[in-house]
């Protein structure tokens, strides 16, 4: 049976925002997302990533060192009761130094790639869900692919919030202080949406 997901953005959004994070010992839950998380997973609603990770791209790390920061993410969550049913993201970038990613795609945010290998992956009702990210990218993304949206105000957020009236911005359904916040605006708009 199909369910839900809210889609997560993962720097800036669940972890502190540290510029092409490249070491698991620099990441750090932002407050509250731990618990946001977990009231993601007894919602009933997956709680999935989809992250741009354009660093393996440009050489600043390799997957064998994302896939210890995400061991890390899953441990630092599971602190709280909290779990990730997935974790997508994009390597690539048309600018990248490492050849094999140096290409234009359809997953890189704010393309709907991600979403999409989510949705076919883990049997996601889409148009049920929602998207969470501290970019504007994360919004059009969400807006692409026809779901609500909220914009947190950390990481990049505030200052991606302060300029979303330019011309051509999508603008998110939602926007709210942090993960926790957002949460308790996606677990009420469920009852009337």
């Amino acid at each position: 049976m199909q369910r839900a997901a809210v889609f997560l953005d993962r720097d800036g959004t669940l972890n502190e925002e540290v510029g092409y994070l490249s070491h698991p010992e620099d990441l750090v839950l932002i407050p509250g997302s731990g618990d946001a998380v977990r009231r993601i997973n007894q919602s009933g609603m997956a709680a999935v990533v989809v992250s741009n990770q354009s660093g393996l791209a440009r050489g600043y790390f390799d997957e064998a060192a994302l896939s210890l920061i995400h061991d890390r993410l899953r441990g630092e969550l599971a602190k709280f009761g909290a779990s990730l049913d997935g974790i997508f993201f994009c390597p690539h970038h048309p600018e990248g130094e490492v050849e094999e990613y140096r290409i234009e795609c359809a997953c890189r945010k704010p393309w709907t790639g991600l979403m999409d290998q989510a949705v076919f992956d883990l049997d996601i009702n889409l148009a049920a869900s929602y998207m969470v990210g501290d970019h504007i990218k994360d919004i059009q993304m969400a807006a692409r692919a026809g779901i609500r949206s909220v914009m947190v105000l950390t990481g990049h957020g505030q200052e991606e919030w302060d300029k979303a009236d330019e011309a051509g911005r999508s603008l998110p359904t939602h926007v709210a202080p942090d993960l926790a916040a957002a949460v308790d605006w996606i677990l009420r708009d469920r009852e009337h949406y």
